[in-house]
Order: C-alpha cells, then sequence, then structure tokens
C-alpha cells in the first residue's frame, strides 16, 4: 500500500512521525540521494557519508518541508544545500590547517635557525681563551649572575664583566670575518 502511496503524502506522514512512510521515502529516494552527492563531491566516500547524513536529518527537515514543491525538488535541494554546507566546512578546514602549517614551517625554521646560532656558538667558543670560555659557560650556559661566576672562578666581579665584554668583541670579529 505504501509503495502506491505518492511522495507528498508520505513526506506529510514523516513529517507527523510515520515510521513507515519515512522508511519508504528513505528506501525510493536514496539512491537518489547518493547519486546527487557523488555528482556534486566527485568522491565517493564523501557522498555516501553525505547521502547518511542526509538521511539522518531527514526526519527534521521533513517537519520543515510545506508541500509548495514537489518532494523531489524539494530532496535535490536539501542534497545540494548539504553539499554546500560540505564545501565551506572542507573550506574552513583547509584554511585552518594551511595556518597551521604556516606557523609549523616558521616554528621548524625558528628552531632551525636556533640549532645553527648554537652550533656556530659552540664552534666559536673552542677558538676563545680557556678563560673566557669557562667564564662565557657560567654566565650564560650556567645564568649564573657576574658576582656568582667570579666566586666560583676565584676572580672579581669586574673581571668577570670585562671577559665578558671581551668575549663579545671576539665573537662579532670571528662573525665579520665569516661573513667576508
Amino acid at each position: 500500500m505504501l509503495m502506491d502511496t505518492p511522495d507528498e503524502t508520505l513526506a506529510t506522514h514523516a513529517a507527523q512521525g510515520d515510521r513507515a512512510a519515512f522508511a519508504t521515502l528513505v528506501g525510493r529516494h536514496y539512491d537518489r540521494i547518493h547519486g546527487l552527492a557523488w555528482r556534486l563531491t566527485g568522491s565517493q566516500a564523501e557522498a555516501e557519508d553525505l547521502a547518511q547524513d542526509i538521511c539522518a536529518a531527514l526526519p527534521s527537515k521533513l517537519r520543515n518541508w510545506r508541500g509548495e514543491a514537489k518532494f523531489t525538488t524539494w530532496l535535490y535541494r536539501v542534497v545540494v544545500n548539504a553539499a554546500h554546507d560540505l564545501r565551506r566546512r572542507q573550506a574552513t578546514r583547509a584554511r585552518a590547517a594551511q595556518g597551521w602549517g604556516d606557523w609549523e614551517i616558521a616554528r621548524q625554521d625558528e628552531i632551525a635557525a636556533q640549532a645553527e646560532a648554537a652550533d656556530w656558538l659552540a664552534q666559536a667558543m673552542t677558538r676563545l681563551s680557556p678563560e673566557l670560555r669557562d667564564t662565557v659557560a657560567l654566565v650564560l650556559g650556567e645564568e649564573m649572575t657576574q658576582a656568582e661566576a667570579g666566586v666560583v672562578l676565584g676572580v672579581s666581579e669586574g673581571t668577570i664583566a670585562w671577559r665578558m665584554s671581551e668575549v663579545k668583541k671576539r665573537l662579532r670579529a670571528m662573525a665579520r670575518e665569516e661573513a667576508e
């Protein structure tokens, strides 16, 4: 009996909660929903997901169906709108992923630059005298104050300040030499 019932009548009954009418509508139009979804998305997997999502949302959407157009016309519009929504969500995710990707690339570049600078500094430190190297290791490497480094090395805080100034001067000279 339901198989002979027009779509519009089934849709009205399904909107009122008639499960048999709803099952008949879905059975009658699932291939149409899936086929249009496939043509709109260009992907079998996306079409299957979209068709399932549409069928799951159809009971609530049917409550808004006013019967002003043929049921199939209304159903096509539902599928087209769902495909548009899917494309918008995908575009939003792609933009977010692109932004994340740009951030990650910049972060990796910064890490590489820091590693390169640390490698250069370690290599340059081998060219310093042992006293200057010890001073830098304590002040910069161990983050000691100049007074604390002076106590460890048995020299005055003023000597540590002079050594740090000397280190900076020599590192700048080394960097200039390498740049030329």
